[in-house]
């Protein structure tokens, strides 16, 4: 244990007299007190108290805590009035992407951990009509869906949180993951057709075969790619 330099004179004679041979500090408590005001800097808490509670619990299970990977700034296209961010949806992903499936109760409150809004959260539930058990990628892929203006938008993202590249790298994904989650999206919109799909995913190809079955964001945000919504 580490000693406390610090003596306190009692103020009343009753009271106990404390000096640095009687306190003594955990060897371990600066370096996780750091750790932990470094992540709660990175992160900004709406809610400090509900987080650190969070933070802790999942440290002490050895667990994924809710903590990004650095500060985020919001750009000029991001949409601000949704709460959730792309270092939050990366954060969620961390925690819950390895999973695979998860429980409805899990997703909402890694969500709540995050002071993310209630009513966003029942609303990509109803959306994507989850109860139960959630396969995660479905989920991930609406949530990155409330983060841009059109299903491009959600693919880029998509791609950008789930690739293994570095960052600034390319942001590859397999094509089978893109074609799985880009299908489902344009499903729930509702209103791009089988056809469409089938003309974004044929063309993608011929690129995704010259790239080790992988897809990456420049392919589709070209002019000669098919639209891969309709706004």
């Amino acid at each position: 244990m580490v000693e406390l330099n610090l003596c306190k004179m009692p103020t009343n004679p009753d009271e106990p007299y404390y000096c640095s041979q009687q306190i003594n500090i955990p060897p371990s408590l600066p370096d996780i007190l750091k750790q932990f005001t470094k992540a709660a800097i990175r992160t900004q808490p709406k809610d400090v108290l509900a987080w650190s509670a969070a933070y802790f619990k999942d440290m002490a299970k050895g667990e994924t805590p809710p903590v990004k990977e650095r500060l985020e700034m919001p750009t000029a296209t991001q949409k601000t009035d949704t709460g959730l961010t792309p270092g939050l949806l990366r954060v969620l992903n961390k925690q819950l992407g390895p999973k695979k499936t998860v429980s409805l109760n899990l997703v909402m409150e890694k969500w709540a951990d995050l002071a993310l809004p209630k009513e966003q959260f029942d609303d990509l539930v109803r959306i994507g009509s989850f109860g139960g058990e959630v396969e995660w990628n479905k989920f991930f892929a609406l949530c990155a869906s409330a983060l841009g203006e059109n299903i491009t938008d959600a693919m880029k993202t998509v791609c950008e949180i789930l690739t293994a590249d570095p960052e600034g790298g390319p942001s590859r994904i397999p094509f089978p993951l893109f074609k799985d989650l880009y299908t489902y999206l344009a499903q729930i919109d509702g209103e791009i057709s089988q056809q469409q799909i089938n003309e974004v995913c044929n063309y993608l190809k011929y690129h995704v075969d010259k790239q080790d079955g992988y897809v990456q964001p420049r392919n589709f945000l070209g002019a000669e790619c098919p639209k891969l919504s309709t706004r």
